[in-house]
């Protein structure tokens, strides 16, 4: 019996568009961002960012090196919260029904410029944070650790004492997925965008 329930961010909570953050990084500096970045997983000072081995300053530091000037925090939070095209509201709401059943968490390879954004009243129209929605987060730059790698899921496991036969994972990578499994845990792939609520609720049922 499924108990706890974890949910990637982007791609299952908000819709994500690679190319604009591409556009946004460039429009700063960077002349190849799509040598830094891609839709799951990031290269560089990026990786290093999301993976927690450098702080958000540090992180501008070495962005400013790349890019030839000093970039500054706004900037580079612009530039990173150009993954974000659309937050699902409808979805969120949604999750709000399954919290007395359910343990709800995020797992996320993210960062500090995206959740300050993502944890702030600014995330909803209704002045909610993602902190409002779920129980735990956990996310990469806070646990030093990344998906795909299987480092990440049992740190996940062991603080949120969940056993991986009572887990269920949804995200949209299947490299992301597959290693999840691997562990034992239960999983769900869905499509960047996408309404999944019958999905999820077909799959609790059967």
């Amino acid at each position: 019996m499924i108990k706890d329930i974890v949910f990637d961010f982007g791609g299952v909570l908000t819709t994500i568009d690679t190319n604009e953050a591409l556009r946004r990084f460039k429009e700063i500096g960077v002349e190849k961002p799509e040598t830094y970045i891609n839709s799951y997983c990031q290269n560089g000072p990026f990786f290093a960012l999301e993976n927690g081995d450098i702080t958000a300053e540090e992180f501008c530091n070495e962005l400013g090196t790349i890019c030839g000037r000093r970039v500054t925090y706004e900037e580079a939070k612009h530039a990173w919260c150009g993954f974000i095209v659309k937050v699902h509201e409808e979805i969120l709401e949604y999750l709000q029904q399954l919290r007395p059943h359910y343990r709800l968490s995020i797992l996320s390879n993210t960062n500090p410029f995206i959740q300050s954004w993502a944890r702030s009243k600014e995330f909803t129209s209704c002045g909610k944070s993602l902190d409002d929605y779920f129980d735990t987060l956990f996310l990469s730059y806070c646990m030093g650790a990344s998906k795909p790698g299987e480092e990440i899921y049992r740190r996940m496991l062991l603080k949120g004492n969940m056993k991986p036969e009572e887990t269920l994972f949804i995200d949209d990578s299947e490299k992301n997925l597959e290693s999840a499994r691997k562990l034992g845990i239960n999983t769900l792939k869905v499509e960047n965008g996408e309404d999944w609520r019958a999905l999820l609720e077909k799959r609790l049922t059967t």
